[in-house]
């Protein structure tokens, strides 16, 4: 059987500009984001200082991770103990994680047939739970219809919290993904659009919320060291009111990012060109129905979702079975148990009763998805669909064949 050499996981090197920039910073040994020497900005303020500027807000916080980003939002916007937040019922465990862990019980909001949430149902259920809070997943870098998003949460008054871990560097109607709403909240984890390994960014306008998320993220009385932040001497009561919760990005991360971010309109180019290859493509399968981007949505293909409504969940499970036999590692989301990223509202035990998500069950039962990373080309696309198309083939056609006969029948 011929298999797909190329690894899905497979990030490419980090440039030699970032290399020499984390070089720098190891060799003056000022790693922590504060300890800087006399007269110097310091790689973590420059880089929030510039995202900030990329995004046309005033604010930016770097931290730890992207799900810590959104712990920080959810406090510094007021999140109390016991408050509900709503959250899409199509999104990573993080984004559920991160309301649990601020302290807010998660109220899931149902989807529309494109993974988007659905305002229909985001207006029920801000009816139902008088939520105040709303965590926006742009989940696999789908950004939903922001208009009527928006109406539903200024007619609630609800504090609109965007999860951009997957749109960094995408727009819906020109206006850049984060900004929406009071928070925007991204990763730089490896397999987001910039890599630090780990890593998260904060992004707002409101002055008040970057106050306290400064603090909350752990500056001490350090926060006259920040560039893209309220002025030091706004702090008076913030300072004393607002616990020291330690997340905070340190300076060796910012600079491998600060080259990287320079970077991103290039790289989302490029993703999108193996976006649309892989969708042309797959799209010529007659079992397969991609997603349909609305024209509004400015995206960054760095995966593709596509759904097989017309198979039996026992034919999927060939299938993707198959798929991995030949090296590629097919994500589905409606499998028994929870694997890899895929993890569905149902297997977040750790929440209370939902409320029925019809759409969702349908969709995520069906749901498949596939990373692209830059260290692809277009005939890797090519060679990847036609060794889908081949699994396809076994799956449809040899339904009782286990992926091991299949193996052993090529």
């Amino acid at each position: 059987m011929r298999r797909f050499a190329k690894s899905f996981t497979q990030q490419e090197a980090i440039s030699d500009d970032a290399i020499a920039s984390a070089v720098a910073v190891l060799k003056s040994g000022r790693l922590h984001r504060y300890n800087l020497a006399e007269g110097e900005a310091g790689e973590t303020a420059l880089l929030e200082s510039e995202f900030a500027a990329s995004l046309g807000v005033d604010y930016s916080l770097a931290c730890a991770s992207g799900g810590y980003a959104l712990q920080l939002a959810l406090r510094a916007c007021g999140l109390e103990a016991g408050d509900r937040v709503l959250c899409n019922a199509f999104t990573l465990s993080p984004v559920p994680g991160s309301i649990v862990a601020a302290g807010g019980e998660t109220v899931l909001v149902d989807i529309r047939d494109d993974t988007t949430v659905d305002p229909d149902d985001l207006d029920r259920a801000a009816r139902e739970s008088g939520a105040r809070f709303f965590v926006l997943s742009h989940m696999r870098g789908h950004i939903g219809d922001m208009d009527a998003i928006v109406k539903v949460c200024r007619s609630h008054e609800i504090v609109l919290i965007e999860d951009c871990a997957h749109t960094m560097g995408a727009a819906y109607d020109g206006r850049p993904s984060g900004t929406f709403g009071k928070v925007g909240c991204f990763s730089t984890q490896t397999y987001k659009h910039v890599n630090s390994g780990e890593g998260g960014l904060l992004a707002t306008s409101d002055a008040e919320v970057m106050r306290r998320a400064v603090i909350l993220s752990g500056s001490y009385m350090l926060f006259d060291r920040h560039l893209a932040a309220p002025a030091a001497d706004s702090y008076s009561d913030t300072r004393l009111m607002t616990p020291n919760m330690s997340g905070r990005m340190d300076n060796l991360r910012a600079a491998i990012l600060r080259p990287q971010l320079a970077e991103m309109e290039e790289r989302k180019q490029r993703w999108n060109a193996l976006y649309r290859r892989m969708e042309q493509r797959l799209g010529d399968m007659a079992q397969v129905q991609t997603i349909v981007r609305p024209e509004k949505e400015d995206f960054v293909g760095s995966s593709i979702q596509f759904r097989l409504p017309g198979l039996d969940a026992a034919t999927i499970a060939h299938f993707v079975a198959d798929c991995e036999a030949r090296g590629i590692p097919l994500k589905w989301y409606g499998k028994p148990l929870p694997e890899d990223y895929t993890s569905r509202y149902d297997s977040w035990g750790y929440l209370r009763d939902t409320r029925p998500l019809p759409v969702a069950d349908r969709v995520l039962a069906t749901l498949c998805d596939l990373r692209l990373p830059l260290t692809f080309d277009q005939t890797d696309c090519d060679d990847i669909v036609a060794l889908m198309s081949s699994a396809m083939d076994q799956a449809v056609h040899h339904p009782k064949a286990t992926p091991d006969q299949a193996i052993g029948s090529s």
